[in-house]
């Protein structure tokens, strides 16, 4: 299996993976929240969603569950438009889930995409790049 997701959804698909070891072959996401314990939206959402305790929001953070990953193989493709204005306010932190998957050997594929944002149009003009990824991985 593999999972897939746009923003929140790609947070949610990438926390899929990394709490489901061997679970699924790959992820993919689009502009996904990658470290909400660490971003302003996320607190605010975590805090909303699952309380005050900060203890708690750990293993909702597709971040923090990157660095005690131990499964098998499991390979990310993650597309992040360079123009997205969510990024520019500091509120996905794609840097943060590089460095932790860089250091525990998770290979990770980011592409920032030059005069994208957050959209639909986005999401459509790189659909086929992941449906490519994920069948590489399935028919393997």
């Amino acid at each position: 299996m593999s999972v897939s997701g746009h923003s929140m959804g790609g947070h949610g698909a990438l926390i899929c993976a990394l709490k489901n070891p061997g679970k699924y072959k790959t992820v993919s996401a689009f502009a996904p929240i990658c470290n909400p314990v660490q971003s302003p939206w996320g607190q605010k959402a975590f805090s909303g969603y699952l309380g005050s305790d900060r203890d708690t929001w750990q293993a909702y953070d597709a971040t923090v569950l990157a660095a005690s990953y131990s499964g098998p193989p499991l390979d990310v493709l993650i597309d992040q438009g360079r123009d997205d204005q969510f990024l520019s306010a500091n509120q996905l932190l794609p840097d943060n889930l590089i460095a932790v998957c860089s250091e525990k050997k998770i290979p990770v594929v980011f592409r920032l995409q030059p005069g994208y944002d957050h959209s639909y149009f986005f999401i459509y003009s790189f659909m086929s790049d992941h449906i490519k990824h994920h069948a590489k991985f399935l028919n393997a």
